[in-house]
């Protein structure tokens, strides 16, 4: 019994650590010429044209409106 229950755990907290593995910083460029690192993918919501994400530097969520987004891209990590 406790190894399955080891097992299970075990598997668990790969696949968590794989999950977290798989997202990469993003850069928003605004149109007044600003550059935001993103820790993660930035979320768009298109009812209020908000983008919200996780800044990389001060681990905060902000947002920031669709319309001063000039361009979204993924970094190289």
């Amino acid at each position: 019994m406790n190894v399955k229950l080891l097992s299970v755990a075990t598997l668990t907290a790969l696949s968590l650590l794989f999950v977290a593995g798989c997202s990469s910083n993003q850069a928003i460029k605004t149109t007044d010429g600003r550059t935001i690192v993103t820790d993660g993918k930035p979320q768009v919501d298109s009812d209020t044209g908000l983008v919200s994400y996780k800044d990389a530097q001060t681990g905060k969520t902000e947002q920031i409106n669709r319309n001063q987004v000039k361009n979204m891209s993924e970094l190289n990590n």
